[in-house]
């Protein structure tokens, strides 16, 4: 059910009650003071009228059409001709609240507030009769002998025609539930008056004209102000407090909703012998609604099942027209029928009834199953043992238990689905979709067969008796019948909006349409007969025909129930067609007879002295008589033969013998076909033998098997098949996908033309799986540098967008070393050491800010005060220019004031605070530094000594705060710092004379020619009880002769920096122990630096050629097992 609003208008007033003239033209409604009347078919108001002094309570309408009444707060009734004329007007001593004609005598009550009167035509007074309580509603029996009154106090008194009490009804709730709404069924099939009472104890409830109740009160939960029927009884309309119209049972079931409104809905009554509603509200609204009551029902073959007044279902057997009723007492919304099954959906609940017999003709159900939960479907389907649920596009196959067993997901809105038949609980189902695709789907499979895609939309199908062929009605009402097998339209007819296949016979079906009913029997014309509705099945004879919500069975006339000469029909049909277009071969005319009449040896001899032996041996193998084709072959055409042995196993497939056709298509030669079963079913030890029987010659059907063992999780017989053919390129791919990575990096060890097949892959594998680094090292072995530096380039900004500095610095220095081997190619040489310089001062940067963002980050330093100072000082002379990403100043200079502050160097402390001032602080750390900048004013004006660095080359004490940055300010020399501590190391880098190579300087360093010996400070005594140790004070310090220190010394006052270059004979005076080469790949030259206090060991790693003091590394290395730096294990013998 759906409510349709007609029209709806604004009296601005409260509509307190409302009336229909008795032919439906005209709606009568109680307004402020005026009564207004208005045309129901378009909403115009006729005419407003006024006659009373206030508010109008309430209008009646004669059951004859003549007149009618309104009643008033002035304390006045006003009668009121059909030409809308006042004629007569009576008062009460108080407001009136009801007025009700008699439908009978025509006699009018009126009631009030404390009494109510019976005015007749034929007598001029009124009577009037006390009451004890204020009259709320009421309400004249259907032979007018009764009149109900329901009051304020909570009791119905039935009264008779002259006013007498003769039942008095109490309800349970008194005073405390008010009367509010009485009204008398209109239904003549009751075979007593039934009389329904709404009270404001929010109740619904019946009675007898005795005052017995019928049932039990039904909840609301809403206070109700209007009660009425429809014109036979059927339904009950109900509005009040919920600010809506409910559609109710005649036995107080809720059906649904007629119209939600804006405010309470104080009258409400149905359009005489309609389904049109009106409604009256609180704020004025006027709203006319057309009631539409859909059609629920089913069919299987010859049983109809259908809903009834909302909350019954009739089921119909259409041929002996036997009919059950089954009471539902809820509002059915969907109903299905299949075989011996009936289910019934309910608001909450699906109920699946049984038949007590498997009597054809047996009509009585029983509950099988109780589904208790709510459902939201379109469509519902019963199976033997499942219940189908479509929701646009999805169908859900449920257990009778109530279990989701499996779930389909279409393409489009389903809009037709129907059971054809199938073994319990493996049943089919066909399914038409908006689109124009039209599915077969079997319960027990998950998987949806497409029977054909057309262009329109379905809007109903049928499968013929043999599951050949499909028709199918689309929106454009065409009936198209296809071949199923060849997707072949075979023919469509106009005019069409149901079809149906005749169960007993392949080659008949009727569709209506277009007010009739057409019957088409093979390839001849339409036979066409009057009908009105639509055709839902065709069996035998019978065709049962739906019209509005009535099914019948009609008589399709007797020449085509003779079906059984239909087949011969066709033959002479087809002969004569022949005959027009000019055959004369009787012989193969009688040929064709024969071969009707089952005479198949006959037709082969007529066939062969036509000429046509191709035919007979079609007839024969059509009938699947294979020996007699033989036979009749005899030793003939090999070609033939085999054409004979490869239809025999077409057959022996088509009849699911799959292992006999295999064996059938390999004598036959087929061996493709032979693989494509045998892959199909899984047989992988046939499979094997095959493969192994080919010739490797025979590459088309060697590929097929390999591809089955691929399907089939046997990539070992793939890999050897793959041999056979020596196909190494699938067999490459093959590895790949089965990820045995082992056996492909072999085969690409053997044919290195296949190693970007293995490699690329392989790391894209590795990067899928989440080993970004070793992805790039893949990439980079499969030369593939482009997406190395690419996969790289990406790690890295990941790792500085999530803060993660360490690893990015890690990344960066990769990055620079993929940017040196790039560099080899003369081409890229310059752009790509750009590059490396660029990247290795980045890995730098990141390496010392991940100690400041984790000490700015987290609550505890894991680092010491004079490591974050020095770190926080190389990372602002760094960052002269642009800041990397993820680099903040706020945070490098935040840690340089509180080290600073912390290890007495006040004057740094002091330029930090000022500095932090010119940029955006966070909040967190606003507090921290103003306070900071305010107590560092109570400190010296000059920096710890201790603090200072020196330069170890010309010894100039350099400023904390230098602005040439990481360089000496004397003799510009670069400092060269620990990558841990971040302090200056002892080392001076120094150049080669030109025309040195690496390989003299090193072998010279190595000759550790001799120089002037130390003699031993220490000198030993030893007494009786003692050994002591003692200093010589006296004894020269080393170095005066060291040639190296004489090339330390510069020009002074030049602001070029001037570097150490050394000779052949300098070299030869080093020790080996004193230098320290970073052995740079080429193109780069190698790097020397000479420490000076030999006895302060330093560390420098193999790979990244970072130092470290040799305490500080060791200590590393034990936490990390790797380099800090560039997380080269310590069990990795490559540098």
């Amino acid at each position: 059910m759906r409510a349709v609003l007609t029209w709806r208008d604004k009296a601005e007033l409260c509509i307190y009650d409302l009336a229909f003239k008795p032919d439906g033209t005209q709606l009568i409604l109680a307004a402020g003071n005026r009564l207004l009347v208005y045309d129901t078919s378009d909403g115009t108001l006729l005419q407003p009228l006024k006659g009373h002094k206030d508010t109008v309570y309430c209008v009646a309408y004669a059951k004859d059409g003549k007149r009618f009444a309104s009643g008033s707060a002035d304390k006045s009734v006003i009668i009121w001709t059909s030409k809308l004329e006042g004629i007569l007007k009576y008062t009460h001593n108080d407001s009136i609240q009801c007025v009700s004609y008699n439908p009978v005598t025509h006699q009018l009550a009126s009631c009030s507030s404390s009494d109510f009167g019976l005015w007749s035509p034929e007598q001029k007074s009124v009577s009037k009769h006390k009451s004890s309580s204020k009259i709320t509603c009421c309400s004249w029996t259907n032979d007018g002998q009764y009149l109900a009154l329901g009051m304020f106090n909570g009791i119905i008194s039935i009264r008779n025609k002259n006013g007498e009490e003769k039942v008095k009804i109490e309800r349970p709730g008194g005073s405390l539930s008010p009367i509010w709404s009485i009204c008398w069924s209109p239904s003549r099939e009751e075979h007593n008056d039934i009389l329904a009472v709404a009270d404001w104890g929010q109740k619904l409830s019946f009675y007898q004209l005795s005052g017995k109740q019928i049932g039990r009160d039904r909840s609301l939960n809403f206070d109700p102000c209007c009660l009425s029927y429809f014109t036979k009884g059927e339904y009950i309309l109900l509005g009040g407090s919920d600010k809506q119209v409910s559609l109710f049972t005649k036995d107080g079931v809720r059906l649904g909703t007629v119209g939600e409104q804006n405010s309470w809905v104080w009258t409400c009554k149905v359009k005489p012998d309609s389904n049109y509603v009106v409604v009256g509200c609180q704020d004025g609204t006027i709203s006319f609604y057309q009631l539409i009551f859909s059609t629920v029902h089913g069919l299987y073959k010859d049983r109809y099942a259908y809903r009834d007044s909302m909350t019954d279902v009739i089921v119909q057997h259409l041929i002996t027209e036997q009919k059950v009723r089954i009471k539902c007492k809820e509002l059915v919304k969907k109903i299905a029928i299949y075989k011996n099954r009936l289910a019934i959906q309910l608001p909450e609940k699906i109920l699946i009834y049984e038949l007590y017999s498997d009597d054809s003709s047996d009509m009585h159900y029983r509950v099988k199953e109780k589904i208790v939960k709510k459902f939201e479907c379109n469509l519902l389907v019963v199976c033997a043992d499942h219940i189908i649920l479509c929701q646009e596009k999805r169908l859900q196959c449920l257990s009778f238990s109530g279990v989701k067993e499996r779930e389909w997901q279409m393409e489009s809105l389903i809009r037709y689905i129907k059971v054809i038949g199938g073994p319990p609980g493996r049943e089919g189902l066909l399914v038409g979709l908006k689109n124009g695709q039209i599915l077969k789907i079997f319960v027990d499979n998950l998987f949806a067969i497409v029977l054909l895609k057309q262009a329109t939309a379905v809007r109903c199908l049928d499968m013929s008796a043999s599951r050949n062929k499909l028709a199918v009605v689309d929106e454009n009402d065409t009936c198209l019948v296809y071949d199923i097998h060849t997707k072949e339209l075979l023919f469509q007819e106009p005019n069409a909006n149901s079809v149906a296949w005749n169960t007993q016979c392949e080659d008949m079906l009727c569709f209506s349409g277009g007010g009739y009913l057409n019957i088409k029997a093979s390839t001849f014309p339409v036979h066409q007969q009057k009908l009105q509705g639509f055709v839902v099945g065709y069996n035998g004879s019978k065709i049962f025909c739906l019209h509005v919500f009535s099914m019948s069975a009609v008589e399709v006339p007797q020449a085509f129930t003779r079906v059984q000469d239909l087949r011969y029909l066709e033959l002479i049909n087809s002969i004569e067609e022949r005959k027009k277009r000019g055959e004369t071969n009787n012989d193969l005319f009688l040929a064709d007879v024969f071969s009707y009449q089952g005479k198949f040896h006959e037709a082969a001899k007529l066939y062969k002295r036509s000429g046509h032996e191709n035919l007979a041996l079609n007839m024969y193998t059509d009938l699947r008589m294979f020996e007699y084709a033989k036979d009749f072959l005899g030793s003939g055409d090999p070609k033939e033969t085999k054409m004979l042995i490869t239809k025999q196993a077409d057959w022996a497939r088509n009849i699911n013998e799959p292992k006999a056709a295999v064996e059938m298509y390999i004598s036959a030669g087929e061996h493709v076909k032979a693989i494509e079963i045998t892959g199909d079913h899984g047989w992988v030890d046939m499979l094997i033998d095959i493969a192994r029987k080919l010739d490797k010659a025979e590459r088309e059907p060697l590929l097929m098997c390999a591809y089955y063992f691929k399907k089939l999780d046997n990539p070992g017989y793939a890999a050897e098949t793959y041999l056979k053919i020596g196909d190494l390129k699938s067999l490459v791919q093959l590895h790949v996908e089965t990820q045995r990575w082992d056996e492909a990096f072999a085969l690409g060890e053997k044919h290195p033309e296949f190693k970007d097949d293995i490699y690329v892959p392989y790391a894209q594998w590795l990067a899928e799986n989440d080993r970004f680094e070793e992805a790039q090292k893949a990439f980079h072995k499969a030369g593939r540098q482009r997406e190395a530096v690419r996969v790289l380039e990406q790690l890295t900004h990941n790792a500085v967008v999530e803060s993660r500095f360490n690893d990015a610095a890690y990344y960066y220095w990769m990055l620079s070393m993929q940017c040196l081997d790039i560099a080899q190619d003369p081409a890229q040489k310059d752009m790509m050491l750009d590059k490396f310089r660029h990247f290795q001062h980045l890995a730098e940067l990141y390496h010392g800010y991940h100690a400041i963002q984790r000490y700015t980050e987290e609550p505890f330093s894991f680092h010491l005060p004079e490591t974050l100072f020095n770190i926080s000082r190389f990372l602002l002379h760094s960052l002269t220019k642009d800041t990397p990403l993820g680099i903040s100043k706020v945070n490098t200079l935040f840690t340089l004031a509180k080290q600073s502050k912390a290890l007495g160097a006040y004057k740094l402390a002091r330029h930090a605070y000022d500095k932090l001032q010119d940029l955006q602080i966070p909040a967190r750390f606003q507090k921290s530094i103003e306070l900071g900048s305010l107590t560092i004013r109570s400190k010296p004006f000059h920096d710890s000594e201790e603090l200072v660095p020196l330069c170890y080359r010309c010894s100039t004490n350099n400023p904390l705060l230098n602005n040439l940055g990481n360089v000496c300010i004397n003799c510009r020399q670069p400092f060269v710092f620990s990558a841990s501590s971040y302090e200056v190391l002892h080392l001076v880098e120094f150049y080669l004379e030109e025309g040195i190579t690496d390989e003299e300087a090193v072998s010279l360093i190595d000759l550790e020619a001799p120089r002037h010996k130390r003699e031993n400070k220490w000198q030993e005594i030893a007494s009786n009880n003692s050994q002591t140790l003692r200093l010589d004070e006296t004894m020269d310090s080393m170095g005066d002769d060291d040639p190296f220190t004489a090339k330390l010394s510069f020009e002074q006052g030049g602001s070029e920096f001037v570097p150490v270059v050394v000779s052949r004979s300098v070299l030869r005076s080093m020790s080996r122990r004193d230098v320290l080469i970073k052995r740079w790949p080429p193109p780069l030259q190698w790097q020397y630096f000479r420490s000076l206090l030999p006895d302060a060991s330093i560390t420098m790693c193999p790979s990244c050629f970072q130092m470290f003091h040799s305490e500080d590394y060791e200590l590393l290395v034990l936490q990390h097992t790797c380099c800090p730096y560039c997380r080269r294990r310590i069990d990795d013998p490559s540098p």
